[in-house]
């Protein structure tokens, strides 16, 4: 069965590009109705952007939407995440800017108050994508593929020359609120001296040592240090979980990231779907739906969220 919120939630932060205040809120929606945003400051023209694969840039450092009258909302990934981590299918996402608001950097505070006001079960039936033969793209040593599975699966592995990074590597079958226990409070990540340079370029306003982790060789320069001695794969994982709800439904299908982003992400979407042989659309069995993400979150899980 499909899934949306018991009731409306809000959130008020600022834009990692523009550093400016943003409203978000995220309202219940009817069946079928999917993930959209709605720019409530676009007066002039069409504010309404699905949230779907085919409508994402360019910009860099995040997920961008776009629809056909030019209307942007950019940062979309961790809100996606939260929603797909907790179940959640249908929903209209109400936002006074360009930007989703960055929060603290992860999706911890989006599946807070999701779990919170709970998932509202609808009568309609729920489809999934399922992954029926291996789909890849590659592009300077980075990879990022499907590949059949009963439910989703993420594999990630990066490689930084930053000490207080290096390799990393974690997989994670996604069933059963594991999205909310191990990857939500996870927050992006970026070397001292790349985040200097794009503030002298005008670029990630908004970033800060309070939603995002910096790093510097072997020193972590946010309070607090790290929530995972792992966590930027971690977070990678989350963006992959984000960027992957873009596909519209729920993948049946094991993600292998290998220093890939949020572009190859997209590139892969797109070559899956340009490949009606690699995947098909099926009804969730009883035994399918035990094995989404967000099958039986609740508050429990929350209590083991940084």
């Amino acid at each position: 069965m499909q899934a949306t919120l018991t009731q409306t939630i809000s959130f008020e932060g600022v834009g990692l590009h523009s550093g400016k205040p943003v409203r978000m809120s995220v309202h219940p929606a009817a069946a079928r109705f999917g993930i959209w945003f709605k720019r409530t400051d676009v007066t002039d023209a069409d504010n309404m952007i699905r949230a779907i694969y085919t409508g994402v840039g360019t910009k860099p450092l995040c997920s961008e939407l776009s629809n056909d009258a030019g209307t942007t909302i950019s940062t979309v990934e961790h809100v996606m995440a939260a929603l797909a981590g907790c179940g959640i299918h249908n929903a209209l996402i109400e936002v006074d800017g360009p930007e989703v608001p960055i929060m603290d950097g992860c999706s911890k505070d989006f599946v807070r108050a999701i779990v919170q006001v709970g998932a509202q079960k609808q009568a309609a039936r729920l489809y999934a994508i399922e992954v029926l033969s291996p789909v890849m793209v590659e592009e300077n040593g980075a990879v990022a593929m499907l590949t059949p599975a009963k439910g989703l699966e993420i594999d990630f592995h990066i490689d930084f020359p930053d000490e207080a990074i290096g390799r990393q590597h974690m997989a994670l079958d996604m069933r059963n609120g594991t999205f909310v226990r191990e990857l939500s409070d996870s927050r992006t990540f970026c070397r001292k001296a790349d985040i200097d340079k794009m503030h002298e370029q005008g670029l990630a306003l908004g970033g800060t040592y309070d939603n995002a982790v910096v790093v510097d060789g072997a020193d972590v320069l946010s309070p607090g240090g790290l929530r995972h001695v792992d966590e930027a794969v971690r977070h990678k994982m989350l963006d992959a979980l984000g960027d992957l709800a873009l596909a519209g439904a729920p993948i049946l299908g094991r993600y292998t990231g290998v220093k890939a982003g949020h572009a190859m992400t997209n590139k892969l979407l797109r070559k899956l779907f340009a490949d009606p042989s690699a995947y098909r659309f099926v009804p969730c069995s009883h035994a399918q739906l035990a094995r989404l993400p967000g099958v039986g979150v609740g508050m429990a899980d929350l209590a083991l969220v940084a």
